[in-house]
């Protein structure tokens, strides 16, 4: 065979034992090479796949007992600007993206690939918000665990539980708290993502309103130049008048 023929039978997913015995015993080292490339690939991915399953280990409680258990997971606790996000996932033991992960370990591409994915794989998707005003009212603690309950409340099923990264949700419901759950528990991870996407999108909206403060890069976050937007032009409606320097301009 050809180099370029063996570079591409090597790009396939399943090579025959027979094929990789004949290349292990081929001199040329540019084939040697390939197959060295090809097997850390397969270990690459195997080790991926077992952080994966290995993920799943609180939801396999529940479903073991025939239980429904939603993750649920936030983002936007310490912007400047706009609401708190927040996503409830269901998943059953069909779910298989196995590049699922802690929202904060992945890529901005790597997300909005994922996220239509986990909305056509996961039994049951939903967001839940509180705007600016309700953090500025009730503080951004409680607008986290009020948004959690919203998206909840929105599942299409009633879970008998939920995994929530650090928090208790106000809802009556049995719940686990996982301190770093988005990394423990791959339905955290999926609402991570998913509220991660549905608010950066957000924020991409709000910076065609409001240009200046530069919101497509800096999703409300106190940057430099966002803080110096700030300066210039003052708090626009959907800044949280609570959140310091933001509360200066209301003293």
């Amino acid at each position: 065979m050809k180099i370029t023929e063996i570079k591409q039978l090597l790009t396939e997913d399943n090579v025959s034992e027979s094929d990789l015995t004949m290349l292990s015993l081929d001199s040329r080292v540019g084939v040697q090479k390939l197959l060295a490339s090809y097997y850390k690939r397969k270990a690459k991915f195997a080790e991926k796949k077992l952080a994966f399953n290995n993920r799943f280990f609180y939801e396999k409680k529940y479903w073991s007992k025939k239980k429904i258990v939603a993750g649920v997971d936030e983002v936007g606790r310490g912007p400047l600007v706009g609401p708190i996000v927040t996503a409830a996932v269901i998943l059953d033991d069909s779910f298989d993206l196995i590049e699922v992960n802690d929202s904060k370990k992945l890529s901005g591409t790597k997300r909005l690939e994922l996220y239509p994915l986990i909305l056509q794989k996961a039994v049951s998707v939903a967001i839940g918000i509180k705007s600016a005003q309700v953090i500025d009212q009730i503080n951004i603690y409680e607008a986290d665990r009020l948004a959690m309950a919203d998206a909840v409340k929105g599942l299409d099923l009633k879970p008998d539980a939920l995994l929530v990264d650090a928090m208790n949700v106000p809802i009556n419901l049995p719940q686990e708290r996982l301190i770093r759950g988005d990394a423990k528990s791959n339905s955290i991870a999926a609402a991570s993502i998913i509220a991660k996407v549905f608010r950066d999108q957000l924020m991409e909206d709000y910076h065609d309103i409001y240009p200046e403060y530069h919101f497509n890069c800096n999703a409300g976050y106190g940057t430099k130049d966002h803080i110096a937007a700030l300066q210039k032009y003052g708090p626009t409606p959907i800044h949280r008048k609570t959140f310091a320097p933001v509360s200066d301009f209301y003293k």
